[in-house]
This record gives C-alpha cells, structure tokens and sequence, in this order.
C-alpha cells in the first residue's frame, strides 16, 4: 500500500492583500507524478509555492509524510525532502554550470552525486565550465531540475519545465521525468503544455479560481477530454 506523501487541507494563501488559494485540498502518493492543470492565474504557481513557504499568509493544513508545515519557513521544508524548480529557473549567470549545481546545500540523506546528474544529462557535464549565461534555455531548465536532485529532496515541485523549448529537450525531460518516478521520486508537475504532461501523469488535478475543481485518474483521462477542453482550451 502506497504512503502519502503531500497532504493539503483547506489551503489559503494570499500575497499581500490578495487572496489567491481558496481551500485547495489534494493528496499525492510516494512514488506518484501528479500534474495541476489550470488556465494562467489558476493558482497552480501558488499552490506549489505556499508549500514550500513562498507566498505571504497561509491557512490551512499541509502535511508533508506527516508532518504539518504551514508555519514552517522554506529551508525547514527543504530539509523535509522537498525541492522546488521555479519557472524562472533562477541560474546565476556568474557561476560556471557545475558552480550552479553545486551551490545549494544538501538538506536530506540520498541526493544524487555529480557523476549520476551528468549520467543523466550528458549536456551538462559538456558544459561544466561554462557561465550560466552561455547555456540554451534547454540546458538551463535541466541545469535547474538537476540542482534539486543533489539537495536529497524526493518531493519534487516542477513549474512549467516545459515552456519554450524545442521539442528534443521537451521528450528529454520527458524521459528524466520517467527515470525518477522508476527510481521512486514523487513529482508535481505544473504544466501549460498538455501534450507533455498528459502521458507522464498518474493523476491530474484542474485547478481554477484558487480551488480544485476535478480530478481524475491517467485511466479516466479520454473521458475527461470533453471538461478539459473547457477549462483549459486543450
């Protein structure tokens, strides 16, 4: 029987005055890709930073393998497992590619070494001693999802890792997303290109207006096309 790894309850957040998460509640298994569909504004960025602490107030329940963390700083979520690639990727264009994958600090046992991040992007030890700058944008969202493996993390948040990049990089991620469900990562996965998320999905939750609104099954995915189609224009 599987664990559950992530637990939201009721979740509020707000940046400032603005009230963005309206009561979210999801589950997501050990070992589980979970993809969040939602048009822009959503709340699926949101959704992903309040559970790592990166959004202004929050309110409600989020248990991460069981242990509550809605009060909890960022960098004592991180050490409870949990890595976050933010859409902006954020490389420090100053530091050489293998500088950036070294930068963040291990917070939990079992994090990849350098040898298996470069067995499994073969580009980036080619491009070890380059500045962040000098590498593709393909280059740079792998520099970004390989940073987190290092940290020990096995909770891994990945917003829109997808986005603006060629369709070789898209299948590669697509694979490196395999690999880490088969070496039994967990992923929530936020996603725009459907295409990309649909196959890789366990399950999917559709987000709107700062709540979840359905979710369903990768088996129930043909019958959810029609509702889909509505919310997302997919």
């Amino acid at each position: 029987m599987s664990k559950e790894f992530l637990r939201l309850e009721g979740l509020h957040a707000w940046y400032g005055e603005s009230h963005i998460l309206h009561g979210v509640d999801l589950a997501v298994d050990e070992g589980e890709v979970v993809c969040l569909l939602g048009r822009n504004g959503a709340g699926r960025t949101t959704t992903m930073r309040a559970i790592v602490g990166l959004t202004g107030a929050r309110k409600g329940s989020i248990r991460i393998r069981g242990q509550e963390a809605v009060r909890m700083p960022p960098h004592k979520v991180a050490r409870l497992g949990v890595g976050y690639c933010p859409e902006e990727r954020g490389i420090f264009a100053s530091l050489s590619a293998e500088e950036n994958l070294l930068l963040p600090p291990v917070v939990a046992p079992g994090g990849m070494s350098l040898a298996e991040i470069y067995e499994m992007f073969p580009n980036l030890k080619e491009r070890a001693d380059s500045p962040g700058t000098r590498l593709s944008g393909g280059e740079q969202q792998m520099l970004a999802v390989a940073r987190i493996l290092r940290t020990g993390a096995r909770l891994l948040l990945l917003d829109e890792i997808s986005e603006g990049l060629a369709p070789v990089i898209i299948q590669k991620l697509a694979e490196t997303i395999r690999t880490l469900k088969a070496r039994g990562y967990t992923i929530v996965l936020v996603e725009q290109n459907f295409r990309f998320a649909a196959p890789l999905a366990d399950r999917f939750y559709v987000m709107e207006h700062g709540r979840i609104v359905k979710q369903f099954a990768q088996g129930e995915l043909k019958q959810n096309m029609g509702m889909l189609q509505e919310y997302l224009g997919v």
